[in-house]
């Protein structure tokens, strides 16, 4: 019993292991194929569901296909009815179109064939007139022919002797009319123009500047000079070579000349000095360091000057680097004249008489300040400053008036409106009133002998006299040799000599003096 009940024990565990192992396999074997049969029936069913859906949507495909062509049919019976309905009302218009043309083919016809009738009764009119005309100048030549052999003279000596005639004749009465209309149309022009040239000077009075090409620093003692020299000269070296002058340190007490004929380094040269003296370090570095920043200080200051004289004639948008050229205008003088005040005086008369007479005051303006903008450039550049004035003009875009304004100031080409007319008088008037500019005396000399050679160089003219400091000239003439009427024309000749070959501030007044005297002496 206990041997069973051992047998038992050993053999049932191993039993149970065994079975255990086979339901495992088992349960291995047979889930794999459940699972693949699952997996089977499932895909059948999607295959199933996807057939359905893909009939539908194949049955829905050709119904809209169907609806597509429907649709597509209808639009293109509609556009081919509307292009029948085009071709249709373009075969009208071209119908149309051939009826005209032929009817005015026809009208053409009709016209060329009363052309062709009037041609050819042309042509026989201008058969008989040339027939005519030729019988005429045979009857003509005939006559001619008699009244030479009358005459004892031939035709072209006869058209010699009536033109001598009538040459001398008529020289006379031109000479008169033309008299007579210049000092009609003097009158009302003399006193038109006094009375506007008059009125501006009324209202506009500036006061009297003169420059010269030197300036002079003052120094707190002579001992300065040697600091301004410096050790073996360094600090003048240094000074001329950076500003550009000559620097004239010479005996005369407490006093430095600077000496340069462009005015803008005279100035940057002067402030330069005057600057180192208060400082007191003047040495070579200390130089260059003030030169340069006198010279921002310089342009600086052109620029505001060039503002505000834009600012006070009220003239807006003027270019910003043309400002820079009307300031340099400040450090530049004429005869004396600083350039600025006169360009300043200038523009002030002209906006006056070209709003008298009812012209643009501010365009007027701007002609009389920009005329001698020439002279902000012309120590520096090759050119007059009528050239130079001109480029400048033209480079920032200025309008034609001002151009032509500042191309005919001095007369150099034609004025091509009122205002450059008007630059001119205001141009005179600036520089001609008393104490305006000053004039060297070797010019001065040399005006006046030119004067007087230009009048003796006529004949009949026996004496001239050059007064009022050339501003008027006396022409003495013979009286047997020119007449009254020959009088006006040495004086008309004269003027127009001196405008062409002379250069001259203001104006000359020419007074040609014809006296005939009767003397007897009793005994």
């Amino acid at each position: 019993m206990l041997v069973f009940d051992s047998a038992i024990n050993i053999w049932l565990p191993i039993v149970c292991g065994v079975a255990g192992l086979l339901i495992g396999g088992l349960i291995i074997f047979l889930v794999p194929a459940f699972k693949k049969n699952r997996a089977k029936v499932s895909a059948q069913k999607i295959i199933r569901d996807a057939e359905i859906k893909a009939e539908h949507i194949a049955k829905n495909a050709q119904l809209d296909g169907k609806q597509a062509v429907y649709e597509m049919k209808q639009e293109a019976s509609k556009e081919i009815h509307e292009r029948k309905q085009e071709v249709a009302n373009l075969e009208n218009k071209l119908t149309i179109r051939e009826q005209n043309i032929d009817r005015r083919d026809a009208a053409l016809i009709q016209k060329e064939n009363t052309l062709e009738q009037k041609n050819e009764t042309l042509n026989r009119r201008l058969k008989d007139v040339d027939k005519k005309e030729a019988d005429l100048q045979e009857k003509i030549d005939s006559i001619i022919g008699e009244l030479e052999k009358v005459a004892q003279m031939s035709t072209q000596e006869a058209k010699d002797e009536l033109m001598d005639r009538v040459e001398s004749k008529i020289s006379k009465e031109i000479a008169a009319y033309i008299k007579n209309k210049e000092e009609e149309a003097k009158e009302t022009a003399d006193e038109k123009a006094k009375e506007l040239l008059g009125m501006a000077c009324a209202k506009y009075a500036q006061e009297v500047t003169t420059e010269r090409t030197v300036s002079v620093v003052a120094l707190p003692s002579d001992e300065m000079k040697g600091r301004i020299i410096g050790r073996e000269g360094r600090n003048i070296r240094s000074l001329e070579q950076l500003l550009g002058v000559d620097l004239i340190i010479d005996d005369t007490p407490e006093v430095i000349t600077i000496s340069c004929f462009n005015p803008i380094r005279r100035e940057i040269a002067r402030l330069s000095l005057e600057a180192l003296i208060k400082d007191g370090r003047i040495q070579p570095g200390r130089i260059e360091e003030i030169v340069e920043k006198t010279k921002k200080e310089v342009e600086e200051s052109m620029h505001k000057t060039g503002q505000e004289v834009a600012f006070k004639l009220g003239l807006p948008k003027i270019n910003r680097e043309l400002l820079d050229y009307v300031g340099r205008l400040k450090y530049r003088t004429s005869y004396g004249q600083n350039a600025l005040e006169h360009s300043v005086e200038v523009a002030y008369l002209t906006g006056m008489m070209a709003a008298e007479l009812g012209l643009d005051q501010n365009l007027a303006k701007r002609a009389g300040l920009l005329h001698d903008i020439g002279k902000a450039v012309d120590f520096e550049v090759e050119g007059s400053h009528v050239e130079l004035g001109s480029r400048l003009a033209k480079k920032y875009g200025e309008p034609d008036v001002v151009i032509n304004s500042i191309e005919s100031h001095h007369g150099d080409v034609p004025a091509k409106s009122i205002i450059a007319n008007l630059v001119q008088a205001a141009d005179t008037l600036s520089a001609a009133r008393p104490g305006a500019r000053s004039e060297m005396l070797e010019n001065y000399i040399k005006r006046i002998e030119q004067l007087e050679e230009i009048c003796k160089s006529y004949d009949g003219v026996y004496q001239s006299y050059a007064l009022q400091s050339g501003r008027e000239l006396r022409v003495m003439v013979i009286p047997d040799k020119i007449d009254d009427v020959g009088a006006f024309r040495l004086a008309r000749e004269i003027k127009e000599r001196i405008e062409n070959e002379m250069t001259y501030p203001g104006q000359i007044k020419v007074s040609v003096i014809r006296e005939y005297r009767a003397v007897e002496t009793a005994k």
